[in-house]
């Protein structure tokens, strides 16, 4: 199977050409907040888990929806926010999306319980779906082609940037403000961006665009809505087996089953699934899915390993996370040398052996383990990321006419959401099912009817011990026995989906390209095949 061939597109205007860099870095802006915003709740999560009045008291389940309320809803309009884009042009778009997220913002700042920051977050997420998407399209619409690999790379550096003032500022916030303050922080950014995008970024629309697919976008948030849910409910009951959960799970399946028939049977689908024959895109498409899977899974249970087993602050853990968003910063930009010098396959399939070698370090990890080690494993990991994320991009979108590029960016991003979305649904719930059953002996001291509430998590444990004073004190310890061999479990879990993501791209990406004769080959970061 070919890559599809990419027509000639004409040149772009020369007023948009001389201010091409700084269109780049209000879309970095625009996507900074996107990435920011998660990355920022990275460290919050263990605040928000608190009682009241320093948190909302939020179970670890409700603090995977909060995550995956955004996820989802995010991932489930991408492909309409791209389509729209496409028709209504892509600036009108990202404005539109900006403004909303910013409302989402501020009322999830505010919020006065779980389920309204799970609303919330859903707003954000509604907003962000047209975010991400238009920034990658207007981005392919600005450069020349022989220029758009060094523009995804600086792009994809930008959300090593984000990833790295996230838990940092967060930090900040958390030892100054209250829990809220990590989501009103968006609101200036998007105040900021909104002026310099009205007043530099071009518009552009596909003179061709796609109708837009209602009942596939219902089709396809439902389905990962029910699996998602039932994941989750799976590890709150530490029981996988439990009808409910496999009726739910089964539920999800089959509407996402129903969903690839009717878009395959559809004149306007939401995802052209054609697409997917192609080998390399789909190969660069999984990748993308499977390092944000195992990844995402692990930012969620390190925050809890750092906090409350190693007893950091927010601000110290933003500052221990750093040497992974340093990385990508670093490699992300430079990543197509490396295509350039080893082929796509060779690359790639580094980058992911060297994800699944550090989630397996993690699971040597203890509470007295020197703290250098876990920052020389966020480090490689970041640098294993860069090298998947920037070659993986070029190879998706410069597999589809410029005109498409927003109907490519949302695949890609569709599926990254996706992927991450489920790696903290089934990896949070291993790590619950996991700690719950660690814990659980240790909890006959406990009142009956706090038992429960007490082992959902190591947040959990650790506040019924806290509300026992002296008497509470035997449980600290065997918490924190639990959450290791959880943590362990998890991580281990992790790397073999990072060992999956290595075999896919290693037997479809591309490999070294063969010397070319002239400059158009030269400039081609993926062959025909």
């Amino acid at each position: 199977m070919t890559t599809p061939a990419v027509p000639d597109s004409p040149r772009i205007p020369e007023a948009v050409h001389r201010r091409r860099w700084a269109i780049l870095g209000v879309l970095m802006l625009s996507l900074l907040i996107v990435v920011l915003d998660n990355s920022i709740l990275n460290v919050a999560i263990k605040t928000i888990s608190t009682p009241e009045p320093t948190g909302l008291g939020a179970t670890q389940s409700e603090l995977e929806w909060a995550i995956n309320s955004y996820t989802l809803v995010f991932a489930g309009l991408l492909f309409t926010a791209g389509l729209l884009g496409d028709r209504l042009g892509r600036k009108k778009v990202l404005l539109g999306g900006l403004v909303l997220f910013g409302i989402g913002s501020a009322l999830a700042a505010w919020s006065g319980s779980p389920t309204e920051l799970i609303t919330f977050r859903a707003v954000m997420g509604f907003g962000a779906a047209f975010v991400m998407p238009a920034t990658l399209a207007v981005l392919m619409n600005v450069f020349e082609r022989e220029e758009q690999p060094k523009a995804i790379g600086i792009w994809a550096g930008g959300v090593g940037l984000a990833i790295a003032i996230g838990p940092i500022t967060g930090g900040v916030l958390l030892d100054h403000f209250w829990w809220g303050s990590v989501f009103l922080i968006n609101v200036p950014i998007v105040i900021l961006a909104l002026a310099l995008m009205v007043w530099l970024v071009p518009d552009s629309r596909d003179p061709k665009p796609g109708r837009i697919d209602p009942v596939g976008v219902v089709l396809s948030v439902v389905g990962l809505v029910l699996l998602v849910y039932g994941i989750i409910k799976g590890g709150q009951l530490a029981d996988f087996t439990d009808p409910q959960v496999l009726a739910t799970i089964g539920a999800g399946v089959a509407v996402l089953v129903g969903f690839v028939v009717f878009e395959a049977r559809s004149d306007h689908p939401s995802i052209d699934v054609r697409y997917f024959k192609n080998k390399v895109f789909s190969a660069a498409i999984a990748a993308i899915a499977l390092v944000f899977f195992a990844l995402m899974g692990v930012t969620f249970f390190s925050v809890f390993y750092t906090q409350s087993v190693r007893g950091y602050s927010p601000l110290q853990t933003g500052l221990l996370m750093l040497p992974l968003a340093a990385a990508q910063l670093i490699f992300a930009p430079r990543a197509r040398l490396m295509v350039d010098r080893f082929g796509n396959r060779a690359t790639t399939t580094a980058g992911m052996l060297i994800i699944a070698a550090m989630l397996a370090a993690f699971a040597t990890l203890e509470a007295d383990t020197p703290i250098w080690i876990l920052e020389v494993i966020f480090f490689l990991m970041g640098t294993g990321m860069a090298h998947i994320m920037t070659p993986t991009s070029v190879v998706i979108m410069q597999a589809l006419p410029r005109e498409k590029a927003g109907s490519a960016s949302a695949l890609s991003n569709t599926f990254r959401q996706v992927g991450g979305a489920l790696g903290i649904a089934v990896l949070g719930s291993v790590l619950s099912a996991a700690y719950r059953t660690g814990v659980e002996d240790k909890l006959g001291v406990l009142p009956a009817d706090v038992r429960h509430t007490a082992g959902e998590s190591i947040e959990a444990t650790l506040g019924v011990a806290a509300k026992l004073g002296p008497q509470g004190q035997s449980l600290i310890v065997p918490a924190h026995d639990a959450f290791l061999h959880a943590m362990h479990l998890t991580a281990l879990c992790g790397a073999g989906v990072a060992v999956i993501g290595a075999v896919v791209v290693g037997l479809f990406l591309p490999g070294k390209p063969a010397a070319r004769q002239e400059s158009e080959e030269e400039q081609e970061l993926v062959p025909a095949e």
